[in-house]
């Protein structure tokens, strides 16, 4: 409770329940210079649940493997893709002890879906996993999401890690990334930067807004899926554009990649 986690932190800008002061603070620390911070929380969840359906109704992706599940709430993945095919099997990766407790309590007795504890930036303590490897057929095409998680990650090796995963996975998988995103534009590059150093230098310590470029390189071996790399909103939204899109909200960008 004296520390911020990750996942309670997004809990909080998605107005859920389980979140602590301390999450709370790191909310009202970046809100001094972006007033729509918690923005970012839904526009990366948004964004998750228009490609889970993308892949279920499109790919017909049977597997998804989501790393750094976070907190339970509403239109999680299994429930996304699972709606559009029974028999999809889900895992869930985290290993926040919050998150395990609330995840295993929501997903007893839920078929074909459970959550694991494993460091999702040790791609082989993921791969390896017995349970991940008992749910899922890794000669056969996977989902992988790493949406809302990489940019937790500080350091510039980021890339290797997905190149790790990405090798592991089979032709015909998908990549879903989301991230929080510096425009490198005189409009939103300063907000960006001001986004992410009171997030790196608040309870949770972590946020890195990082750049185009630094970003399509996390989907190196694939082949992007249109439209691309573009802000989370443009990712085939669910409909026309009625208000403009915030400054907060030109931060986060989203993809999805296919191995060939």
């Amino acid at each position: 409770m004296t520390r911020a986690s990750i996942a309670r932190v997004y809990d909080a800008a998605l107005n859920g329940k389980d979140n602590f002061e301390i999450d709370r603070e790191v909310l009202a620390q970046v809100r001094a210079v972006a007033p729509g911070v918690a923005e970012l929380a839904w526009a990366n969840r948004d964004f998750l649940i228009r490609t889970s359906r993308f892949l279920a109704q499109q790919a017909d992706v049977e597997q998804y493997l989501d790393l750094g599940a976070g907190l339970p709430t509403a239109e999680n993945t299994h429930q996304v893709v699972q709606r559009v095919d029974p028999e999809a099997r889900v895992v869930y990766v985290d290993n926040d002890p919050m998150v395990l407790a609330h995840a295993n309590a929501l997903l007893d007795g839920v078929a074909r879906t459970t959550i694991v504890n494993a460091d999702i930036f040790r791609p082989f303590e993921v791969l390896k996993n017995p349970t991940v490897r008992a749910y899922l057929d890794l000669a056969e095409p996977v989902a992988l999401f790493q949406v809302g998680t990489l940019h937790h990650y500080p350091d510039d090796d980021v890339a290797d890690i997905m190149h790790t995963y990405v090798d592991a996975l089979p032709s015909g998988s998908y990549v879903a990334i989301a991230h929080f995103f510096d425009p490198e534009t005189p409009e939103h590059s300063e907000l960006a930067q001001q986004m992410e150093e009171k997030f790196v230098h608040s309870p949770m310590g972590s946020g890195r807004f990082r750049t185009r470029a630094e970003i399509q390189s996390l989907f190196d071996g694939l082949e992007m899926v249109e439209p691309g790399l573009v802000l989370c909103d443009d990712w085939w939204p669910d409909g026309p554009r009625l208000k403009p899109l915030s400054p907060v909200r030109h931060c986060i960008v989203g993809g999805v990649g296919r191995k060939p």
